[in-house]
């Protein structure tokens, strides 16, 4: 691929959308690892109260930095639509209705986030006990969003095969990746027991692809639809 197979308008389109999904990568992973995975005690409301009073900006931007990637996730969706939409038109409007059905409900994860703050500020006094189960209630519907997710990928990555526009490699690890996202969460709503005999390294595969993708876009856009 050359930068003659790029038109002005596609070249900018597709390094935006590059941009934002590392965008939306990197807020993500800031959020969970950074914020909540830093801050949060499983199981124990009164540690996890603790180490929030003891960092609370960290806290509130863990939120900051779920909208940003939500904020981010849209646009790519919007650009991601536009890109691949000539792997057919109907198969992208789908994709694109997964990917904002997940941020929708994602964002309402949001509220859950932030209910620590508030019962931390209240008088009750089983908060201690209401803040694991507003963190574990969170995690669930950042699951579910998960789904919604994986079948977004998964579109997202036959576009890609379909479309031409980046290489099919590209387009099956997001498939693969996708794939993963939904094994990973139905499996585990099904059976928890039966998630764990799932080995780790499957759930870097959501990741893998859509760094991959993203760097991709960045660094070489798309092929021209009337060339690929």
């Amino acid at each position: 691929m050359s930068s003659a197979d790029l038109t002005p308008v596609s070249a900018v389109q597709a390094r935006l959308a590059g941009l934002l999904y590392l965008g939306t990568i990197i807020g993500g992973i800031f959020a969970e690892v950074g914020v909540r995975g830093r801050l949060v005690v499983d199981g124990d409301g009164a540690a996890t109260m603790r180490a929030i009073a003891a960092h609370p900006t960290l806290y509130r931007a863990g939120e900051v930095a779920d909208l940003f990637m939500l904020c981010c996730y849209i646009a790519v969706t919007a650009l991601l639509y536009g890109l691949f939409r000539n792997g057919g038109r109907l198969l992208s409007l789908a994709a694109a209705g997964f990917s904002l059905t997940g941020i929708a409900v994602l964002a309402c994860a949001g509220i859950f986030h932030m209910a620590p703050l508030v019962l931390m500020g209240s008088n009750m006094t089983d908060r201690a006990a209401l803040i694991p189960l507003s963190l574990s209630l969170h995690g669930q519907i950042y699951a579910i969003s998960l789904v919604f997710f994986g079948f977004y990928c998964l579109l997202i990555g036959v576009l890609a095969i379909r479309s031409r526009q980046v290489p099919a490699l590209i387009g099956a690890l997001m498939t693969v990746g996708g794939l993963a996202h939904l094994l990973l969460r139905v499996t585990a709503m099904l059976s928890p027991e039966l998630r764990l005999l799932i080995p780790g390294p499957v759930g870097l595969l959501p990741l893998i692809g859509e760094a991959a993708l993203a760097g991709w876009l960045v660094l070489f856009g798309v092929r021209h639809a009337d060339r690929a």
